[in-house]
């Protein structure tokens, strides 16, 4: 009379199969939890050192059972506006040969336990120099021009300045402040991520070697942890493509010889 079949309302207790699935969920959470950026292959590893006597395509199957995933997807940080004027990609097969001859800036997320925060980098292409960046809990272009500013205000002008297309960067007021300086403008093509392939890898370097392993509780605690780890970043940290020199004596040595032939002339 109710229209549903007597079979479906008697239980059914778990299959082996399915108790075991739970088990190793169990030791993928805990995994985890503790490292947060690993994937499928490294969490298999991991419990195979662990002693759990598992596969990676096993893995694979019940993080996509129980929709886990290693800390990679982020909210949309670049979406344009249709309005916005785009320009074209000026660095294709460019060589960059000097401190502020290219900048380039980009934002990612950063979470919290309250939510997410955003980051915006100003960085010199030649030396790999951040400039200087801003955090907001918002992805209001304020703090994109805050950061634009500060740089301008330290450094001086680039020849070109390269984003993506988010509308942060599109924007009228922001691209006003490049044409008022004569900066050329340069965007990313569309679905093109690696034209800002060198903001990429500083943001793997920042995830990976700072914010997964601190872990930050609060904005105060999170600016005061960038502020640290971006004064390692130019100051300390060795860059192989560099020729293992830090990023501060990369931009600063092209502009003491500058200066030492300009002085010689």
């Amino acid at each position: 009379m109710l229209g549903f079949s007597r079979s479906s309302a008697y239980y059914q207790a778990p299959s082996e199969r399915d108790q075991v699935d739970l088990d190793e969920l169990q030791e993928i959470l805990s995994i985890l939890e503790a490292i947060p950026f690993y994937g499928y292959r490294k969490v298999a590893q991991e419990m195979k050192k662990q002693g759990t006597d598992t596969s990676a395509k096993r893995v694979r199957r019940i993080m996509r059972k129980f929709g886990l995933k290693a800390i990679f997807a982020k909210p949309d940080t670049s979406r344009g506006r249709k309005e916005h004027k785009k320009y074209p990609y000026l660095l294709s097969g460019k060589v960059i040969r000097h401190p502020n001859q290219a900048w380039a800036s980009d934002i990612t997320y950063l979470r919290l336990p309250g939510g997410h925060v955003y980051l915006v980098v100003i960085l010199d292409l030649y030396s790999r120099k951040v400039l200087s960046w801003r955090l907001s809990n918002s992805m209001k272009t304020d703090f994109c021009i805050e950061a634009l500013m500060e740089a301008l205000d330290r450094y001086g002008s680039p020849a070109i300045f390269n984003t993506d297309q988010g509308s942060q960067f599109t924007s009228e007021v922001f691209t006003s402040i490049l044409n008022e300086h004569n900066i050329q403008i340069s965007m990313d093509g569309k679905g093109r991520a690696l034209d800002n392939i060198y903001v990429e890898r500083l943001w793997r370097s920042l995830k990976y070697e700072d914010i997964y392993i601190k872990s930050y509780e609060t904005m105060t605690d999170l600016k005061f942890g960038l502020n640290r780890y971006f004064h390692f970043y130019n100051t300390m940290r060795f860059h192989q493509s560099l020729g293992y020199q830090v990023p501060d004596e990369k931009y600063q040595s092209f502009q003491d010889n500058h200066q030492e032939v300009a002085t010689a002339a």
